[in-house]
């Protein structure tokens, strides 16, 4: 019982701080913004987590494997890798709808954290994780230069949120689908298909 108590706990902190942390940034939240928000005291936060940093870690952390899934399962919508590539922008839109225009939760985390912090380490883990996954899309592709192309799509992505925080305009993630696509259609010998709803390549 004690365990679930405390699992709901750090559920109730977590998802209230991924909420304050991604609309207002790092630096704009403080310990008590997420005491308010989860309706927890600042003592059960504490228990948790020893420091702000450590909350902040830990938040980057669930968001890196959440944010994964939603990549891969709009990958999945496509049968063949080299579809996939660009089928995981979807992943872009749909995260736009759901939580608006806020940019990447890690590339924010990457410029307010300090060099040494444990928040921009997530961030790092994070990007390595995503290329890592692009990498290996990018060789079942049979891609000519799958380390470039993986390269150029992590770009792409990154680039398509910090833009879209800036424009507020979902036309940021259209432009990177399409040139995701002429860059897996230079790499790759097959040629791509074009689907009428433009849900994949």
């Amino acid at each position: 019982m004690a365990t679930k108590r405390r699992t709901r706990s750090v559920d109730r902190i977590l998802e209230a701080a991924a909420g304050l942390f991604y609309e207002s940034g790092i630096r704009g939240v403080g310990v008590d913004d997420v005491v308010a928000a989860s309706g927890v005291s600042k003592s059960t936060l504490y228990t948790h987590f020893r420091t702000k940093d450590d909350l902040v870690a830990a938040y980057l952390a669930r968001t890196d494997v959440a944010w994964l899934e939603q990549l891969q399962s709009a990958a999945q919508q496509a049968a063949q890798p080299r579809d996939q590539l660009v089928a995981l922008f979807d992943a872009l839109s749909e995260a736009f709808d759901r939580h608006g225009f806020f940019g990447c939760p890690f590339v924010s985390a990457g410029v307010e954290a300090a060099l040494d912090s444990a928040a921009r380490q997530a961030t790092l883990i994070h990007v390595k994780r995503r290329n890592e996954w692009l990498l290996e899309l990018s060789r079942d592709a049979n891609a000519t230069d799958p380390e470039h192309l993986a390269g150029h799509l992590g770009l792409l992505i990154d680039g398509a949120l910090a833009t879209g925080r800036l424009t507020q305009s979902r036309s940021v993630v259209d432009a990177a689908k399409s040139s995701a696509r002429a860059a897996v259609l230079a790499q790759t010998p097959q040629p791509i298909r074009q689907k009428e709803h433009d849900n994949d390549i």
